[in-house]
């Protein structure tokens, strides 16, 4: 990283923190060290016997809601067993916020307020984000799609098909993504399949549809939140599911964060969101280098 990159990733954190103290959220820390993670099909925790680093500190700050706490964020490092590429890193900064009394769609709007107040504080002369040889304009009406619709007008076939086909992750990244990179402004890419919920809760009305979204901005996924599930049987339940398909693709299975499901029938109707920080400085940076955006790449210590 050079100089003024480095300058700049300490203003987009300090920026994101007054964002979210303006408006009255709690920044807690929690634990990196924890007993589990949420078990996800194709995310490996780095272990550190006899417990793993977090994946993600979701689970902590949920929890958090569940003891009453409203409105809370965190930026925090987290860890990715064998994740390495030009925008990926097995150890990372990710931002996560969460609000009780709250559905998705507070958090796509906190999303927009951010993604602006970021670019009018940071980006000197021209507040767009760069990605590649795009410009995204994030003051520009943004766009909503849903993942049905995006592959019905993209790929020309059913979401529903290519996920009972196994087709899913290979056209959403050939297909559907670089299309996105079209779109002069963010895209929020909406209400996924059921099958793909993960901890979010179903659309009231619409139990094959999750209250989730990823927000793209130049085609490069910044950021997955939802509607979260506060349902502890059917989050034990998808839980012992991404277990089975871990061992069904040669993982093994992952301990279940117990104290977690014994307290998340307490939580408020909540939503929450993981932003990766170091891909939002690519997009300040102007940048299609993860590399480029921290301080020290893993090849480098």
């Amino acid at each position: 990283m050079n100089h003024d990159a480095l300058w700049l990733r300490a203003n987009i954190i300090r920026a994101i923190r007054s964002f979210f103290w303006d408006r009255g959220f709690l920044e807690v820390e929690t634990p990196l060290l924890v007993p589990a993670n949420a078990p996800e099909e194709y995310i490996d925790p780095v272990m550190a016997p006899p417990w793993q680093l977090q994946t993600s500190p979701e689970i902590c700050m949920k929890r958090l809601l569940c003891r009453g706490h409203e409105n809370l964020f965190q930026i925090s490092r987290c860890w990715r067993s064998n994740e390495r590429g030009v925008r990926h890193l097995s150890e990372f900064t990710m931002l996560e916020w969460y609000r009780a009394d709250s559905d998705y769609r507070n958090l796509m709007a906190d999303c927009r307020q951010l993604l602006q107040h970021v670019a009018a504080v940071c980006l000197t002369g021209s507040p767009v984000y760069r990605y590649k040889t795009r410009r995204i304009d994030p003051f520009a009406p943004w766009s909503t799609i849903s993942v049905q619709e995006a592959f019905l007008r993209f790929a020309n076939h059913s979401v529903w098909d290519c996920l009972q086909k196994g087709l899913y992750e290979e056209i959403l990244t050939e297909t559907i993504e670089p299309a996105l990179a079209d779109f002069p402004s963010p895209v929020m890419l909406v209400d996924y399949p059921a099958e793909l919920a993960a901890l979010s809760r179903l659309k009231p009305g619409q139990a094959d549809l999750a209250e989730r979204f990823e927000l793209y901005v130049g085609g490069l996924e910044l950021a997955n939140g939802f509607s979260e599930l506060n349902d502890p049987q059917e989050q034990r339940r998808r839980f012992v599911e991404a277990n089975r398909l871990r061992l069904q693709e040669g993982r093994s299975a992952l301990p279940l964060p117990e104290r977690f499901l014994d307290e998340l029938g307490y939580m408020p109707p909540s939503a929450g969101i993981a932003l990766g920080i170091d891909r939002l400085v690519m997009l300040a940076v102007g940048t299609d280098s993860i590399d480029q955006v921290v301080a020290f790449t893993p090849e480098q210590l």
